[in-house]
């Protein structure tokens, strides 16, 4: 996990505005490259360069529904995720992993409404507006569901924001925010292999 303020630390040393002797940015330097940060983003989004973050959230399964939509005026009204990573049921201080598939093995499921104490596995189906949930076998008892998700990470609030990335965005971040700083620091020398890795990332 990261913070703002960690990956812009991370930046600005690999732009040797704060080093040894300096440490931590000031708060000038870390609210600029905050917005420099946001500014960034957006920037990409504008490309259709989509960013993403993990995130956990904890829902409520309603009994005997085998599936459930998840995004913004859904059953589980929260931002639509892109992807799940992960999910588990929680009972009595129990998990119980549910492993994810894909639709095709989820077709294959001959009777899709039986039921148990706890689901096996989850389709997610992320439909336009609103994704939709599919847990087999169909809970029998309310259930308290727990979701690992990728979602669309549009800007960051504050310096102390924490944001799990998937592999290799925290370097994309970092590396091409140094090149997007360097621009405020013309007394800085940009090394290439920050501008390749930028690239590359």
């Amino acid at each position: 996990m990261a913070t703002t303020l960690s990956m812009i630390k991370k930046s600005l040393r690999l732009l040797s505005a704060i080093g040894i002797a300096n440490p931590e940015p000031t708060s000038g330097q870390a609210s600029d490259a905050l917005a420099s940060l946001n500014s960034m983003l957006e920037s990409w989004w504008t490309q259709r360069l989509a960013v993403y973050q993990m995130y956990e959230e904890t829902l409520s399964w309603t009994s005997g529904q085998s599936s459930r939509t998840i995004g913004s005026g859904g059953n589980f009204n929260t931002t639509r995720p892109v992807r799940v990573e992960s999910a588990f049921t929680r009972i009595s201080n129990i998990d119980y992993p549910i492993r994810i598939i894909e639709k095709p093995e989820y077709d294959r499921i001959a009777d899709k409404t039986t039921q148990s104490s706890y689901s096996d596995v989850l389709f997610y189906d992320p439909a336009a507006t609103l994704g939709i949930l599919y847990c087999y076998p169909v809970p029998s008892a309310s259930a308290s569901l727990h979701l690992t998700t990728w979602k669309q990470l549009q800007s960051f609030t504050a310096l102390t924001d924490v944001v799990t990335l998937p592999p290799g965005y925290q370097r994309a971040i970092e590396y091409n925010l140094t090149v997007e700083l360097s621009g405020e620091y013309p007394d800085l020398p940009l090394s290439d292999r920050v501008v390749e890795i930028a690239t590359k990332s």
